[in-house]
């Protein structure tokens, strides 16, 4: 009824070769889910909005720095202010724009310079991407850090959403200490 098996080298030779060919398969998609988690946990900016006062040089700044892995590319800009909220892109994507509008003495700033933050830009690794930045002028680094105060203190809130290379998304802003994740 049965028919016994016979080993013989070339059966078990066969039958060796397919046990390691199918634990090799095994580790090859382990090691491949291993690879896949790394390369994402790999892949982590991390933005911050960064401010330096320097009196002695009479430069105020706000930056935007990338401290983490891998590039923040950028979303959307929102500001709050007054319990009201505005996009910046209605203001040519300049946070300058948006302060001067809301606080008319900065229109006599001459020695000012700013950038965009445009939707889908990049900040690289390690890099600092300029918001504002006012200098040389003592009277002009007053009016620049007065009239931010005063829009922070009568409620300007900014948020900036940004997403890593593999669509993982966070919310920054002027209130928080480091970066939400959404989703």
């Amino acid at each position: 009824m049965f028919k016994k098996l016979k080993w013989n080298s070339d059966k078990i030779l066969s039958l060796s070769a397919m046990s390691i060919s199918f634990l090799t398969l095994i580790i090859f998609i382990y090691q491949t889910n291993l690879m896949s988690k790394q390369n994402y946990l790999s892949i982590l900016p991390y933005l911050a909005i960064s401010t330096s006062n320097n009196s002695a040089n009479n430069t105020y700044s706000l930056s935007l720095e990338n401290h983490g892995v891998g590039p923040a590319i950028i979303e959307q800009v929102t500001l709050h202010y007054q319990e009201k909220q505005y996009k910046l892109e209605d203001y040519n994507n300049e946070f300058y724009a948006f302060m001067a509008s809301k606080n008319p003495a900065l229109d006599s700033i001459s020695h000012v310079s700013f950038s965009t933050i445009d939707k889908g830009m990049a900040i690289p690794v390690g890099e600092a991407y300029n918001i504002v930045t006012v200098n040389d002028s003592k009277d002009e680094y007053e009016i620049f850090k007065a009239s931010l105060q005063k829009l922070l203190s009568e409620g300007l809130r900014f948020e900036i959403v940004y997403r890593s290379i593999q669509n993982e998304r966070w919310v920054i802003s002027n209130e928080t200490q480091g970066p939400e994740k959404l989703d």
